[in-house]
């Protein structure tokens, strides 16, 4: 007897042409984090494809970055599944032009946010017009949530997110999945700081004295900054940018670091903002000032309310002849670390298995829209099957 998962992968098997238009179509649109244009031009895509399948759309509009668009199907079960999205890469607009989608193969494919996240989109959405052609209504409500900004940390949607997952029972985000069949179930914490540096400006040569390097002050606290990294710990601290000066021959007054941070736990995240807040409030010169901004963007959050979401989908898996694995705590964060540190039971990297995300490399497995669509479809199908035993 064929399970009920197998004929779904069948299905989507069979959907697979469509399926790689509409990826085509969604990666052949610019939508890089900055270019709202593109971004909402991505959710109007997805928006009228959910529309069709009944879904109420709401849009809240927002001049900083893309629009946040939740669409949301009303039926007459019981449970809150909330399926996490985002419509933004990290590519800016002019690099379809140069690199548009494309299939290596019959298995693989390439393209500016491919699998990160617009394959996890498609199949998303080819599984939500399975379940509900099929009849489903057991929950008592399915939001798709499309987010405008994840790749630059949510900043302006955090608020909108965990409104929209707080009184959700479980969350499914759309992240890639893993290279062999991972999924995430654990994250770390994320931030982004900030270190600015006032001195005071001067010719180099007619007032050397006169000026205070920033540039100095900060450049002494690079290599600091980098040697609290222990990445086998899951702890970064990259300083990726720093900028300072005007003209070489002006003593430059003001620099800037703008500092990556990653912990495993929420612990070694506080920990670690006191370690670069004293490196920071160690004045190198005492004309020169330094400030420490920013913060925590995304809380950690560790797999204690997520293994009951994870053993079904490993279950279904093991029906599908293949067997999905639980990653270690990840440093790379999500819009999950929102729902999940808010005790949400929360499955992660649900997309389909991609390769080197945002890079020149990004490739997705064709075959696992379907493979990992199948798994999906029923968690969807079965989770009212997980609130009946939580109540």
């Amino acid at each position: 007897m064929v399970s009920s998962a197998a004929a779904v992968r069948d299905y989507l098997i069979g959907r697979e042409p469509d399926m790689r238009a509409l990826l085509e179509q969604l990666v052949n649109i610019d939508s890089g984090s900055y270019d709202k244009p593109g971004v909402d031009a991505v959710s109007a895509v997805l928006e009228q494809r959910l529309s069709s399948l009944g879904f109420a759309i709401e849009r809240k509009a927002n001049e900083a970055c893309g629009d946040f668009v939740v669409a949301r199907k009303a039926m007459r079960g019981v449970g809150r599944v909330v399926i996490l999205g985002h419509v933004d890469t990290v590519w800016p607009a002019g690099t379809v032009a140069e690199w548009p989608y494309r299939e290596l193969s019959d298995t693989v494919a390439t393209g500016p946010g491919v699998g990160d996240m617009k394959g996890g989109l498609v199949m998303a959405l080819f599984v939500l017009e399975k379940l509900l052609a099929d009849g489903f209504d057991a929950l008592e409500s399915i939001a798709f949530v499309l987010v405008p900004d994840e790749e630059i940390g949510s900043v302006h949607s955090r608020a909108d997110i965990e409104a929209q997952v707080r009184d959700a029972d479980h969350v499914l985000v759309l992240e890639p999945g893993r290279p062999g069949n991972g999924m995430v179930t654990a994250r770390g914490a994320l931030g982004n700081l900030f270190m600015h540096a006032h001195g005071c400006s001067a010719h180099c040569a007619v007032n050397y004295r006169n000026g205070a390097s920033a540039v100095r002050a900060l450049a002494q606290k690079v290599a600091e900054l980098d040697d609290l990294s222990e990445p086998d710990e899951g702890t970064i601290v990259n300083v990726g940018v720093f900028q300072g000066g005007v003209a070489k021959q002006v003593v430059p007054a003001e620099a800037m670091l703008n500092i990556d941070v990653r912990a495993r736990t929420q612990a070694r995240a506080d920990a670690l903002l006191e370690r670069i807040a004293a490196i920071a409030r160690r004045q190198e010169h005492e004309r020169v000032q330094v400030e420490l901004r920013g913060g925590w963007t995304r809380p950690a959050f560790t797999a204690e309310h997520n293994r009951g979401l994870f053993a079904l989908a490993r279950g279904i898996s093991a029906e599908l002849d293949f067997d999905v694995f639980e990653v270690e705590p990840t440093a790379g964060g999500s819009d999950g670390n929102f729902s999940a540190a808010l005790g949400v039971p929360t499955l992660d990297g649900l997309g389909p298995v991609s390769h080197d995300i945002c890079s020149r490399r990004e490739t997705m497995e064709i075959p696992t829209l379907a493979s990992r669509g199948a798994i999906l479809h029923e968690i969807i199908r079965r989770i009212p099957s997980l609130n009946s035993m939580k109540r």
